[in-house]
C-alpha cells in the first residue's frame, strides 16, 4: 500500500502532466503538415497531368494538320506518328485513321492512356487518365487542268476520232455544274513542236523571223528545262516554219505543188504545224494552244477541230502544260483578260504551288515516243530573196548553178527540175519566158517546199552525175539545211526533268499511253505521279483512262 507520500507525488505529476499542453501543438503541426503535403502533391500531379493532356492535345493537333495536307506525299499516318513519338508521347497514341480521295484528306488520331502519379497515392489514385482527340481535313477549293494531247501524225485516223470523242466527254464530266468557275482547263495540242495563237507568242521574248501565218513555235534551250515556267523576258529561239522530216519521191516527174493544187510537192506537214487543203493559205489554224476556260462548248470545239500530222515531241507538250499551271504564267493570263482572250474568273490564275485549296492537274498522253528532232539550220532561215531559188507564176522553180554543173549544162546556169533542163535563165512559168521568176528567201521556200524536195530536185538532180553522186549531194544538202535540235534520248531525259519539277510542286500527273510503244509507256508511266495515276490503254478506244479521270476529279468537287 503506497504511502500518504506517494499517492500525493502521483497526483501531482498526474495533474502537471494533464496540465501541459505543449505536446498537442507539436502534433497539430505534423497533421497539419501532412495535409498540406498530401494537397501540394495532389496539385503538382493534376498539374503534370494537365500539362501532359495540354502538351498531347497540340501535338495531335500539329500532327493531323500536317497529315491532311493534300499535298504531302509521305504517309499521312506515319507523319503523325513521327510528331508524337518526337514529342515523347508515343505510349499514348492509340490510333490514327486516315480517310482520302483525290484532292481530299481527312486524318483524325486518338491518344488514351493514365499518368502514374507521384503524390496522389497518399488519397488512393495512383494514376489520373489522360486523353486526346483532334481531327483534319482538307478538300481543294479551285482546281486547275491542263490536256495535253498528241497530235502526231500516228493519230490520224481511228484513234484521234477515239481522242476527240474521249476528251470532250472528260470536258462535260468535269464541267458539269461548274458555276463557279472553280475549274479551268487548258489545251496543249502538240506533234514535233506546240504551236500558239498570235496573241499568246506576242507574251514572250521569241527571237527569229516570222516566216508564216499561224505558226509559232519556240524552240527551247537545254537551261529552260531546269525551271517549271517560261520566261517572258528570256530570248528564246523562234522555230521557222519548214518540212524538216517527210521524205520525197526521187523521180523526174515529182515536181512542186503550185498555185492550181497541183499536190505533187506540198508539205503533209510543216514542222510547227500542219498544212492541208489549199497550199496558198498555208497552215492550218486547229492545233493551237487554247488558254484556260471553263466554257466545255469552245472546248469540245477546240477538240474536235484538231488535225493529225508530223512527228511527235511529248517533252514540249509537257513543258508547255506545266507552264500552263505555273505562277509565273500569272502576267500572261492578267494580260489575256485585259486582251478579252480569257475570262476575267481566271485573272488570279495559275495560283501558287504551295496554296493549300488548290489543286493542279495534268493529263499527259501519247501514242507514240520521242522522234529525233531537227530544225533549219541558221544559214538557211533568211528572210532575204538571195537564195538563187527562183519561182515562175505557175508555181514552178528553177534554181542558179554557178559553179559544179555538169558537162551537159554548157553555159547555163539555171537548172529546172520539172522540166528536167538546164536554161539560160530563170524559169518564168512559160516555155516562152512570158512570165515572172521571184528569187526566193529561204523562209519563203520552206513555206512552199519540203527540205527533201528541195535537196533532191533542185540539188542532187541537178549536179549529180549518177545514182550514187545524186544520193551523195542528196545527203549533203539534207545536213547543210537541217540541224539536231535534239536527239530520242535527250528529249526522254528533259522530259522526265519536267515531270519532277511537276511532282516537286505538287502537280498531279495522269498519264495516258494510248497503243504506245514500249518506250512510250515507260516515258508516259514514269512521268505519272503514282503507277495508279498511270493509264495504258491497247485498244482502239481512249475512253476508258479518260473517263476514270474526270470520275475521280468530279468526285473531287462533290466533296468541297
Amino acid at each position: 500500500m503506497p504511502t500518504p507520500f506517494q499517492t500525493a507525488t502521483r497526483a501531482h505529476v498526474a495533474k502537471s502532466f494533464r496540465d501541459n499542453e505543449d505536446g498537442n501543438i507539436a502534433m497539430f503541426s505534423v497533421l497539419l503538415f501532412t495535409l498540406m503535403v498530401m494537397v501540394g502533391g495532389l496539385a503538382v500531379d493534376l498539374m503534370r497531368m494537365e500539362n501532359t493532356r495540354s502538351t498531347l492535345q497540340q501535338t495531335l493537333d500539329r500532327c493531323v494538320l500536317a497529315a491532311a495536307s493534300v499535298r504531302q506525299r509521305l504517309d499521312p499516318e506515319l507523319v503523325c506518328r513521327d510528331y508524337v513519338e518526337k514529342a515523347g508521347l508515343s505510349d499514348y497514341l492509340r490510333d490514327v485513321q486516315v480517310t482520302q480521295s483525290e484532292g481530299s484528306r481527312q486524318v483524325l488520331a486518338r491518344a488514351r492512356g493514365d499518368q502514374r502519379n507521384y503524390f496522389a497515392p497518399l488519397i488512393g489514385q495512383n494514376t489520373f487518365p489522360i486523353g486526346a482527340l483532334s481531327s483534319a481535313t482538307q478538300r481543294v477549293s479551285d482546281i486547275e487542268i491542263v490536256l495535253v494531247l498528241d497530235v502526231s501524225g500516228s493519230m490520224s485516223g481511228a484513234k484521234i476520232a477515239s481522242l476527240k470523242e474521249a476528251a470532250s466527254n472528260f470536258v462535260d464530266t468535269v464541267t458539269a455544274n461548274n458555276l463557279d468557275n472553280s475549274v479551268s482547263i487548258a489545251l496543249v495540242p502538240y506533234n514535233a513542236q506546240v504551236n500558239m495563237p498570235d496573241y499568246l507568242i506576242a507574251k514572250y521574248n521569241a527571237v527569229g523571223p516570222v516566216t508564216a501565218a499561224n505558226a509559232n513555235c519556240l524552240e527551247f534551250t537545254p537551261a529552260m528545262f531546269d525551271v517549271p515556267g517560261i520566261s517572258q523576258t528570256t530570248p528564246i529561239p523562234r522555230a521557222i516554219y519548214a518540212d524538216t522530216s517527210s521524205g520525197t519521191t526521187g523521180g523526174s516527174g515529182y515536181t512542186a505543188f503550185d498555185a492550181t493544187g497541183n499536190t505533187g510537192g506540198t508539205n503533209a506537214f510543216q514542222y510547227c504545224n500542219p498544212r492541208n487543203g489549199d497550199p496558198v493559205t498555208g497552215a492550218l489554224t486547229q492545233n493551237l494552244i487554247l488558254p484556260p476556260t471553263s466554257d466545255a462548248n469552245v472546248l469540245k470545239a477546240h477538240i474536235n477541230a484538231l488535225y493529225a500530222g508530223g512527228n511527235t515531241s511529248i517533252t514540249l507538250g509537257m513543258k508547255w502544260g506545266l507552264n500552263m499551271v505555273d505562277p509565273g504564267t500569272r502576267p500572261v493570263f492578267g494580260q489575256l483578260v485585259n486582251e478579252g482572250e480569257m475570262s476575267a474568273s481566271f485573272r488570279d490564275r495559275p495560283f501558287d504551288y504551295d496554296q493549300e485549296d488548290v489543286m493542279k492537274v495534268i493529263v499527259l498522253m501519247t501514242d507514240g515516243e520521242h522522234v529525233a528532232h531537227r530544225i533549219t539550220a541558221p544559214a538557211f532561215r533568211g528572210e532575204t530573196a538571195d537564195t538563187g531559188i527562183f519561182r515562175g507564176t505557175d508555181g514552178n522553180y528553177s534554181i542558179r548553178h554557178t559553179t559544179g554543173r555538169p558537162a551537159t549544162a554548157g553555159s547555163n546556169e539555171y537548172w529546172v527540175p520539172h522540166r528536167s533542163e538546164w536554161r539560160a535563165g530563170p524559169w518564168t512559168g512559160a516555155a516562152d519566158n512570158s512570165g515572172t521568176a521571184v528569187e526566193q528567201s529561204w523562209a519563203g521556200v520552206w513555206q512552199n517546199q519540203r527540205m527533201s524536195w528541195v535537196a533532191r530536185q533542185l540539188y542532187a538532180r541537178a549536179l549529180g552525175t549518177s545514182n550514187a553522186s545524186r544520193t551523195a549531194i542528196y545527203n549533203a544538202k539534207l545536213e547543210d539545211f537541217r540541224d539536231t535540235y535534239s536527239d530520242a534520248t535527250s528529249m526522254d531525259a528533259s522530259l522526265q526533268q519536267t515531270c519532277d519539277l511537276a511532282r516537286d510542286n505538287d502537280v498531279v500527273v495522269y498519264g495516258i499511253a494510248f497503243q504506245a510503244p514500249a518506250n512510250g509507256q515507260t516515258q508516259i508511266r514514269d512521268c505519272s505521279s503514282t503507277i495508279a495515276q498511270y493509264y495504258q490503254s491497247d485498244d482502239s478506244n481512249v475512253a476508258t483512262a479518260f473517263d476514270s479521270i474526270a470520275l475521280q476529279i468530279s468526285q473531287l468537287r462533290l466533296t468541297q
